[in-house]
Order: C-alpha cells, then sequence, then structure tokens
C-alpha cells in the first residue's frame, strides 16, 4: 500500500525522515511530495499529485499537509483509502487566522525567510503556501462523507490546534478516532518520532496483508 506524507508549513518533506524508514520496514511505499512551488491552490495541488502517483493509498498530513490530504479526498474519495490527519482543521480560516495569514505573507514578502525558520525553500514559496492555506475550502464536509477510517492526531501542548478541536473533528467523520500524545506540539511525528511511528502503524496494520 503506498502512503503519501503531506508536510507541513514551514517545513518540507524531509520532516518525514523516520516515518519513511519506519514505512519501508513494515513493507509500505512511502511518497514524500514537495508542496512548495505548486501554485496558490491547495485543490491545485491535489490535482497535480493525483497526475503524479498512480493508485490508491492512505494520506497522511501534518497541519498544512492535512488540508492537502482533505483535498486529495475531495477530488479521488475513490483512491484515498484511509487518512492521518495531524494538527490540522477540516474547516477554512476565521477571519482573525487569515489577518495573521496577511502577515506573515507581507512580512516573508518585504523580509525574506527569517533565519530560526531553517529552511532551503524561498520566501516567495513560503508565502504563496500562506496564501494557499488561507483560501482554502472548508472541507468539513469531506470528513463527514470519508468512508475510510479517519485518524486525528494531537500534542496536548500545541498552541495552534487544540485538543477538544481534535476530538470534534474525529467525531464528525464516519470512522473516526483520535490519538492525543502527551507533551507534545504542533509537529508530534518530528518531536515524538517513535511513538508517532507506533501509532501510525498500527492505523496502518488494517492495509497490511
Amino acid at each position: 500500500m503506498n502512503v503519501i506524507l503531506l508536510h507541513g508549513w514551514p517545513l518540507s518533506e524531509r520532516m518525514w525522515v523516520p516515518q519513511v524508514t519506519a514505512l519501508r520496514k513494515a513493507g509500505f511505499e512511502p511518497l514524500v511530495p514537495h508542496l512548495y512551488g505548486r501554485g496558490s491552490s491547495i485543490d491545485g495541488w491535489a490535482a497535480q499529485l493525483l497526475r503524479d502517483y498512480d493508485g490508491a493509498f492512505v494520506a497522511v498530513g501534518a497541519s498544512m499537509g492535512g488540508y492537502c490530504a482533505l483535498a486529495l479526498a475531495r477530488r479521488a474519495p475513490e483512491r484515498v483509502v484511509g487518512m492521518v490527519l495531524v494538527a490540522a482543521r477540516a474547516g477554512a480560516d476565521t477571519f482573525d487566522r487569515r489577518r495573521q495569514r496577511d502577515d506573515q505573507i507581507a512580512a516573508l514578502r518585504a523580509r525574506g525567510v527569517p533565519p530560526e525558520l531553517e529552511t532551503d525553500d524561498t520566501a516567495e514559496d513560503l508565502a504563496v503556501a500562506q496564501v494557499a492555506m488561507r483560501d482554502r475550502l472548508d472541507l468539513s464536509g469531506i470528513v463527514a462523507s470519508f468512508g475510510g477510517p479517519l485518524l486525528v492526531c494531537i500534542g496536548d501542548q500545541d498552541d495552534t490546534v487544540s485538543v477538544e478541536e481534535s476530538r470534534e473533528l474525529a467525531a464528525g467523520a464516519l470512522r473516526g478516532s483520535v490519538q492525543i500524545f502527551p507533551g507534545g506540539g504542533h509537529f508530534v511525528s518530528v518531536e515524538q518520532p517513535d511513538q508517532f511511528n507506533a501509532v501510525l502503524l498500527e492505523f496502518l496494520s488494517q492495509w497490511q496483508t
């Protein structure tokens, strides 16, 4: 079974190195696309990825990558057999969140990439990704109609997405479940790779033959 790993902002596909190793060892085929540079629409990113890769897959998305996973399920529900959403929301941005993103976009374009981000991607690519997240569709209905198993993962110290939001997201799915990571922040797969890998492989075991 293919497993597509969709990275968060401002990280890259390199965030998934521990998961790629674990998945290959378990007999899965990880797919790790680079999301920046694909334009200013997450729905457009999903369309590109569906052309880039063939067949069915499990979509695993962290934050921004979770929005992309939902867009994949919207465009090709027959190909997305399962989803793992890590620190992601299904709804569109609130007014306040859109304003925060506008500030980030303006700062990136005016001053470039802050050194603390430690990224090889350009300020413009990072800014355009913020535009894509700001303007994404409300895909709450996709969660509600998704027929496969959906796992929501959240760190209880995440200061962006709350545990309660994540519980509600899982509860809104037909076959939803939630996994809380004590002490985890926004990117639990990076902060707690061993714990995350154990949860991910347990979820994926239903597709092992």
